[in-house]
């Protein structure tokens, strides 16, 4: 009874998540490209004070829109998180929230910054509840990244830590000149676009635990399988460089967007991204429509 409970229950597992990766498969370019798009343009509107109250940096869409981008990688990294991999993105959560709040009342490691929006319900007032689901998949994003990219060289440690740390404090150069722009927090000063350069010290020693902790979280070889054998995993990074790219361009921020156009060049060097492949993931009602055009 008990081993076909146990039977029961695995296959009852793998049977929804071949459901929720067929529904993030026939669904990628809504995902990666609409939500993106919408989501840009509604940040914009807030800022320039062009939306109606309700719409304006509204936090349930904000975390709506947030949750379903991020959607294809928490799907794509579902097989590889078992009981030691939670653990250790457990304590990511924890060490996020912690870092933040220090952050928050000492000014260090990031210079004096804050929120000037909710995104979210706020964690003792100070920072948002939702934190960990704006910051470990950057993360994520920026490890599985640079373990494509770099190949072979991944299994050296030096190799693999130091690039996967410069990818994420790269993600940030991305961000919070972005979020800046359009009212998510402030700095009280900064020489990149409002941003100053002690939020990239700090970006550097969170980035190092956070890649460190991930490292941990996952048997190498096992994640770049299935990295390599799951199509929409980098899908996240995607939307990232779509949301995040257009406003930096948007605003003028041309460093920030050119770092954006990097991640692109990454992605496209993976060999999973390319013009046949974006085309296959225009919904087929939407590619009927522009080919009779």
């Amino acid at each position: 009874m008990t081993a076909t409970s146990g039977r029961s229950g695995r296959i009852d597992r793998a049977a929804v998540q071949t459901r929720f990766e067929t529904v993030i498969s026939e669904n990628r370019f809504t995902i990666a490209v609409v939500f993106p798009v919408i989501g840009a343009l509604t940040l914009v509107g807030s800022a320039e004070g062009l939306l109606p109250a309700p719409l304006e940096y509204n936090p349930l869409l904000i975390l709506f829109g947030t949750l379903v981008m991020r959607s294809p990688l928490v799907v794509g990294l579902l097989p590889k998180i078992g009981w030691w991999a939670l653990g250790c993105l457990g304590l990511l959560t924890a060490y996020t929230y912690a870092i933040e709040i220090v952050g928050i009342r000492t000014d260090w490691p990031y210079g004096a910054f804050e929120y000037t929006i909710q995104l979210g319900p706020m964690l003792f007032g100070e920072v948002p509840l939702a934190l960990p689901l704006f910051f470990i998949p950057l993360v994520l994003n920026a490890y599985l990244l640079t373990l494509l990219v770099l190949g072979s060289w991944a299994a050296n440690p030096v190799f693999r830590l130091t690039a996967a740390i410069a990818a994420v404090v790269a993600i940030d150069l991305v961000l919070d000149p972005a979020a800046v722009a359009v009212g998510f927090w402030a700095f009280d000063s900064g020489v990149y676009y409002g941003v100053p350069v002690s939020n990239y010290v700090g970006w550097v020693i969170s980035g190092t635990v956070a890649i460190v902790l991930v490292d941990l979280a996952f048997d190498r070889e096992t994640l770049l399988e299935r990295v390599r054998e799951c199509t929409f995993i980098l899908d996240d990074l995607v939307s990232f460089v779509l949301l995040w790219g257009s406003i930096n361009l948007l605003y003028g921020n041309w460093i920030a967007a050119a770092v954006a156009g990097v991640f692109c060049l990454g992605l496209f060097s993976t060999d999973r991204y390319d013009l046949e492949l974006v085309v296959d993931a225009v919904p087929e009602p939407l590619r009927t429509r522009i080919g009779n055009r």
